[in-house]
């Protein structure tokens, strides 16, 4: 059963990489994901008991978390829902949470993150994503066909709001 899922949460345990026999990367650490609410009583927030789930990245996505990613940083995570029932060798049994991650970034909330482009990085086939149209020599040039979407690398983010580009001002 394939069940989307997006949560948000502060990873527990360090990022864990291993190779497949084939080669292919695979990334898995655990994320803690807590309600947290306004208590209007004590004037305070509170955090609700953690619920406690595995995540897991594959290929590209893999080596990228494991190269950004650090136990205690809050992450946003995007991808497949999987609940299944375990027991071990002792008798001891109980159920696994786990994410097949499609999307992993930084929560933004807690702090700042500079974003790194992997020359020829592409999403594998079935990864989802567009992937680029890269042209030019050999040697590596980075031209690309810009699509209307996408800003060209040498855009003032600043400017573009100050000229009006048709961007609001968050109401936050």
């Amino acid at each position: 059963m394939n069940t989307p899922i997006s949560l948000v949460g502060t990873i527990g345990t360090v990022p864990e990489r291993r190779q497949t026999g084939t080669g292919a990367s695979v990334c898995r650490f655990r994320l803690a994901c807590s309600e947290r609410r306004f208590d209007r009583e004590t004037n305070t927030w509170i955090d609700g008991d953690p619920s406690w789930l595995t995540v897991i990245a594959y290929r590209g996505l893999a080596d990228h978390a494991h190269a950004s990613f650090t136990k205690g940083d809050r992450i946003f995570v995007s991808g497949r829902l999987k609940v299944r029932p375990w027991q071990n060798d002792e008798g001891k049994s109980g159920v696994a949470v786990e994410v097949d991650a499609d999307a992993l970034g930084h929560d933004l909330r807690w702090g700042t993150s500079k974003f790194t482009r992997v020359p020829g990085a592409q999403p594998a086939p079935g990864e989802g994503g567009a992937a680029r149209e890269v042209s030019g020599s050999a040697a590596g040039d980075d031209a690309r066909d810009e699509s209307p979407n996408e800003l060209p690398e040498s855009a003032d983010v600043g400017e573009l709001v100050g000229a009006g580009a048709g961007v609001a001002e968050p109401p936050y």
